[in-house]
């Protein structure tokens, strides 16, 4: 179909006809003609011969975290038997839109390409589709054909490189109960299976269920101990601005991920009412910090997330990540699941941490009322001058030292 170009020299064409038969000029109708004729040949050249190219598209990393990029690889494959026109591959993704030449291709060629595409905020996001755009020599039509399917790229919460929690004194009554945590007398039973992680034994590789499900599996003959990691974040819109939201989701994750490197169980509570339950590996990792991706303030209740906490059968450590827009009783209440963990700590990031005028107005501004009503939790203050891995760091360093 025609340009905006196209267009525009068609309604120039039809002026310049109106023109001639009110003044009578044949060259002023001669003019015209040229020009509609210039459009239907720049039509015709961009849609015959028809374009027989196809593509593919492979994100790598197809998650990755934001402030970081995912490198798309891109592959164009001419099926015809005639070499190709000089094309342009167009790739949106959100507002903005990767764009580049294609050079001709010979008949059964191929070519590859690849960009980098930046990260900058959490979310999934959907890339493409494809296009390829051919245009006629002076910009007149336009032909488009799409030649490979959306494909999302999932951006987790920024991580920071931080301490995790701490593995409580003794331990963790809960951590195997319902399981063997040796091998059975006969020699030949195992606690349980799991994928292969790089720096693992090959010779524990158990290979009947590696052919069975596709991949190396390894022999696990006996429980590790691991501790317990319990991640509350608080998305109440009451406590939260955009700014103090992304800071609190950041923080979250980096709690989730440190403690997965520490080879904790892992549980992730949100006041939405959302709960992981406790988990390990990889795949269970992914799939909270896919939830962390998505997740938005919300009406939920601290309250009721707490009760749950003090009800149910828990144990290891607690962070829980909110603002200083929190209340006193919100502030109290995780300092009393002391009998339910053994380890609790209240990341709280003030306002001058993420309020750019609080920062430069109310230097060293400061709060003694939480810091008296959340005894039994470690308070890890976030403020304009200490930011959140340094505060959280310093705090864990200083439990370690108590605990020696």
């Amino acid at each position: 179909m025609p340009s905006r170009r196209g267009w525009l020299l068609l309604l120039g064409s039809l002026l310049l006809g109106g023109t001639g038969r009110v003044l009578g000029l044949i060259e002023l109708y001669a003019l015209a003609a040229a020009a509609a004729a210039l459009v239907l040949a720049a039509v015709v050249t961009v849609r015959w011969p028809s374009l027989n190219v196809t593509a593919s598209r492979e994100l790598r990393p197809p998650r990755v975290h934001a402030g970081t990029s995912s490198r798309v690889e891109l592959t164009m494959r001419n099926l015809d038997s005639r070499r190709s026109p000089s094309l342009t591959a167009i790739d949106p993704f959100g507002e903005r839109e990767a764009r580049f030449l294609l050079p001709p291709m010979a008949a059964a060629d191929r070519q590859h390409g690849a960009y980098l595409l930046p990260a900058e905020k959490r979310g999934i996001y959907s890339l493409g589709p494809l296009t390829l755009e051919r245009t006629d020599p002076f910009g007149l039509s336009v032909s488009r054909r799409e030649v490979a399917p959306v494909t999302e790229l999932t951006v987790y919460p920024r991580v920071d490189a931080i301490s995790p929690l701490p593995y409580t004194m003794g331990q963790d009554p809960l951590s195997g109960t319902d399981h063997p945590t040796t091998l059975g007398p006969s020699g030949d039973e195992l606690y349980a299976l799991r994928e292969y992680e790089i720096g693992d034994d090959l010779r524990r590789v158990h290979w009947k269920s590696t052919a069975k499900l596709g991949e190396l599996m390894i022999r696990q003959d006996e429980m590790p101990w691991q501790g317990r990691a319990t991640v509350v974040l608080d998305l109440r819109r009451s406590v939260h601005t955009a700014e103090s939201l992304e800071m609190a989701v950041s923080a979250a994750a980096s709690i989730i991920t440190a403690s997965w490197h520490h080879r904790a169980l892992l549980r992730l509570v949100t006041t939405s009412g959302y709960d992981t339950g406790f988990g390990s590996g990889r795949g269970h990792t992914e799939v909270i910090l896919e939830r962390l991706a998505v997740v938005g303030a919300d009406d939920g209740k601290m309250g009721t997330v707490l009760a749950g906490l003090r009800r149910g059968a828990t144990a290891g450590a607690l962070a829980l990540v909110t603002t200083d827009r929190a209340g006193p009783n919100d502030l109290a209440a995780p300092g009393r699941l002391g009998g339910r963990f053994g380890h609790v700590s209240i990341v709280l990031f003030e306002r001058g941490s993420y309020d750019k005028w609080a920062a430069t107005n109310e230097p060293g501004r400061r709060k003694a009322a939480p810091e008296k009503g959340t005894s039994g939790a470690k308070l890890v203050r976030v403020t304009a001058e200490t930011p959140f891995p340094e505060a959280w760091n310093r705090a864990m360093a200083t439990r370690r030292g108590a605990s020696r």
